[in-house]
């Protein structure tokens, strides 16, 4: 998948690999500037350093673009957070990343994967709705805006198997 990419983007080669330790203020930015609580290096780190979570940079050519965490108990995973640097969303690179990301997992034995999205943000239900996910459940009030507003999560599922 990978090799397309790279070449229709001839900006540098495509990679979807392992996070670092000294990715962590690059994932934190991007995650801060992607959703209204933004995790921290220091929890990027932590991530990092656990045995069943999955953390991946999304990489065009020198640059970090993105990253995708998961977090793996048996044969399931749940998708903690994925996310595309603001100036490249729009061109396919988050369903690149995510189908990348979840091979990655199927090939660690992960049958089933599960993620939360807050229900108004119909570009993120588009990509996981293209990519095989379906809604199993609903959670009132999962997230909680600055402002204070708190808005429904969908609970949705894949089976890789």
């Amino acid at each position: 998948m990978m090799n397309w990419l790279s070449s229709w983007w001839r900006g540098g080669t495509a990679v979807v690999e392992p996070a670092s330790a000294r990715d962590a203020a690059r994932l934190a930015q991007l995650h801060g500037a992607s959703f209204a609580r933004g995790w921290g290096e220091g929890e990027f780190e932590s991530m990092m350093s656990e045995r069943n979570t999955l953390v991946q940079r999304f990489r065009l050519g020198r640059k970090t673009i993105g990253f995708a965490v998961s977090r793996i108990g048996a044969d399931e995973a749940e998708i903690l957070s994925i996310a595309i640097d603001a100036d490249y969303r729009g061109r396919g690179l988050s369903r690149a990343l995510l189908l990348t990301h979840l091979g990655h997992l199927a090939g660690r034995g992960v049958r089933t994967i599960f993620l939360e999205v807050e229900e108004n943000n119909q570009p993120a239900r588009k990509l996981y709705e293209r990519v095989g996910f379906v809604v199993v459940g609903r959670r009132e009030r999962y997230y909680k805006q600055p402002d204070g507003e708190q808005l429904n999560a969908l609970l949705m599922r894949r089976d890789l198997s």
